[in-house]
């Protein structure tokens, strides 16, 4: 288990070290809410590396990983925990054998023993290798009532559960929760964290990005990878953006094909790469895509790229 960062330019650093291309302002937040044991609120588009964050964090700090894979009618006994109904129903048979009594079979099947633990509850145990990394992931999926339910788990670290009493960590668990922002997340929730809006990165951000993440892309395919991927976002009303994951992944394609440059012809050939809908692909497919990449490839000539 590593220590935590002391300052920002160490929580920088350590970022680098996990291969994360951060600003300073990101820095920022996670190391305030490092220090101040507060959960972190990570809101944008899909593909912008929120996930990632606490990917990182977890294997730089040397922490076990947690994630509890939000959705549509996620409820207490998927993310916290539930009764091992099949092993109290045995136990409860075995008894009327014995001659235990009524009260101590019950104290019995309501034990620790008989307790399935799901992420949430995981995330309040103590560890040897210290508090784990939490990550709610794409908050936004679930229900309002759900949220309601979070109240608790982030403001005091702890968890209610009716047959045991309230359980509270030792030390509070690292806390980042994402959204992707398809609706909006109640502020009774956001005040309980630090918040930030994990933007799409610049240009120069998202080439030093692939020169970690893509490697074996030459150094002239990704600036014109990164550019056509920017001018896209700039320009086009597309469905649904690029994100920077699906950058990395079109890096690697290309790459696979053995393609140098970019052209019309490896554009249209690996959409698909790039974007998830059809009426998007449709819309820059051929004549577009030419366009587009004629702009890029003037574009990068005149700033000597």
């Amino acid at each position: 288990m590593a220590s935590l960062p002391s300052s920002v330019s160490d929580t920088l650093a350590l970022l680098g070290r996990g291969e994360y291309v951060a600003d300073r302002s990101l820095a920022t937040a996670i190391y305030l809410s490092l220090k101040l044991n507060r959960p972190l609120f990570l809101e944008g588009e899909a593909g912008v590396g929120k996930t990632e964050i606490a990917k990182v964090l977890a294997t730089m700090l040397g922490r076990r990983l947690i994630r509890l894979q939000c959705y549509e009618g996620l409820d207490v006994s998927s993310a916290v925990y539930e009764w091992n109904y099949p092993r109290q129903m045995i136990e409860i048979r075995l008894a009327e054998g014995g001659s235990e009594s009524k009260d101590t079979v019950e104290n019995e099947i309501f034990s620790d023993r008989f307790l399935i633990k799901r992420p949430l509850l995981q995330a309040l145990e103590p560890s040897v290798d210290g508090p784990p990394v939490l990550l709610i992931d794409e908050l936004d999926r679930t229900d309002e009532p759900f949220e309601a339910f979070l109240l608790e788990v982030l403001s005091d670290y702890q968890i209610t559960i009716p047959e045991l009493g309230t359980i509270k960590a030792e030390q509070p668990p690292i806390v980042v929760v994402t959204s992707n922002r398809t609706r909006e997340i109640h502020d009774a929730l956001k005040r309980r964290c630090f918040y930030y809006w994990v933007d799409y990165p610049t240009a120069e951000r998202e080439t030093e990005i692939l020169k970690l993440k893509a490697p074996t892309c030459t150094a002239a395919l990704s600036r014109e990878v990164v550019a056509f991927v920017q001018k896209l976002r700039k320009t086009q009303d597309l469905f649904k953006l690029p994100g920077v994951a699906e950058t990395i992944d079109w890096a690697h394609a290309l790459s696979q094909l053995d393609v140098l440059v970019l052209t019309p012809e490896a554009i249209n050939d690996t959409l698909g790469v790039l974007l998830k809908y059809q009426d998007d692909i449709a819309k820059i497919q051929g004549s577009e895509a030419e366009r587009l990449l004629t702009q890029v490839k003037a574009e990068l000539a005149a700033a000597g790229g």
